[in-house]
């Protein structure tokens, strides 16, 4: 589980990958996210277009390559690290005579290879299959996302979390991290948060909270407050939605358990749903993207407006802060 942590029904009504330009900006500001990521994830779906051009199943590839389908279909899935020689082999097989598409998918390789920025965050924590089995592999694909959308039962996204609440939540989940990898970890959380405010374009992040979130005390009713200030704050901004499923509600599908939908820009069908689980974390594509879409759409047509969520989150903020002052 990556303890990380995004839909109106306005917001998905309309086109839901959006492309995004990525551009250099001085004074520091973080460009559109870096790393290996979304070079293995176009690698592996431009790898899926020439198989089916090609007419093959995955099976036949892997006879053809003398290996075994599901390395194929981790290829084309964007998961692990390529080798060029496999994927030359592969575009010999799918007949791949386009000098300029030749050049292309060799250089995805390369790029496929190259380190994440987060990897000095990850090195060395401990995965634990109940919590947190893969720390790094969330990160690398929310690193190329230009959308993340979520509906959240436990905690808050992690991408709207103080520093103290982080700590509290990985404290308590991870039994074998050490501090200082506890630590560590949090770092990591804050460096991602600044894809909200200091990438260009930011990314864009919507949230559905169930209130037990809210009412949950994480760390202290000191941090708790600090938790609900910061969830206001950041709900100001042009790129951040956040909307709350009030207990009156009721029980709703989405309470099966919490999920996030990843959109990227690029080909159709890319985008990617994380699903977190008491059996480790999974990564589902393709058919299910859309079911989770539906179930999210319903979840926020039911929760209470960006303004009127602000104001309960406020009233929790109040009722989380010491007698007789602000939190602190």
């Amino acid at each position: 589980m990556c303890l990380l942590g995004g839909l109106v029904r306005s917001v998905m009504l309309g086109p839901f990958v959006q492309l995004r330009v990525a551009i250099s900006t001085p004074g520091g500001m973080m460009p559109t996210a870096q790393g290996p990521a979304g070079p293995r994830r176009r690698l592996g779906v431009e790898l899926r277009q020439l198989r089916r051009r090609a007419g093959l199943q995955l099976v036949e590839v892997a006879q053809e390559l003398d290996c075994s389908a599901s390395k194929i279909s981790r290829l084309e899935n964007g998961k692990g690290i390529p080798r060029m020689p496999d994927v030359v082999a592969l575009m010999e097989l799918y007949s791949v005579s386009d000098d300029g598409r030749r050049e292309r998918l060799t250089q995805l390789v390369h790029e496929s290879r190259e380190q994440g920025w987060w990897e000095r965050y990850t090195d060395g924590v401990q995965a634990e299959r109940f919590v947190m089995n893969s720390p790094a592999r969330y990160t690398a694909l929310e690193t190329e996302a230009v959308r993340v959308s979520s509906f959240e039962v436990m905690w808050v996204h992690g991408l709207l979390q103080v520093p103290d609440y982080t700590r509290a939540v990985l404290a308590e989940l991870l039994s074998r991290t050490t501090d200082d990898q506890v630590e560590k970890l949090v770092e990591l959380r804050l460096r991602r948060q600044e894809a909200l405010t200091r990438r260009v374009p930011p990314l864009e992040l919507v949230v559905v909270l169930d209130e037990s979130v809210l009412s949950r005390v994480v760390g202290s009713p000191d941090v708790m407050a600090a938790q609900m200030r910061h969830l206001r704050e950041r709900s100001e901004l042009s790129n951040v939605t956040i909307r709350v499923l009030p207990f009156t509600v009721g029980l709703h599908r989405a309470h099966a358990g919490p999920f996030q939908i990843l959109e990227f820009p690029d080909q159709a069908g890319s985008d990617v749903v994380f699903v977190e689980g008491p059996s480790g974390d999974t990564y589902e594509n393709e058919s299910d993207v859309d079911m989770y879409k539906d179930v999210l759409a319903d979840v926020a047509d039911r929760a209470l407006g960006p303004d009127a969520s602000r104001e309960i989150v406020h009233r929790y903020e109040l009722q989380h802060a010491p007698p007789g002052g602000r939190p602190r």
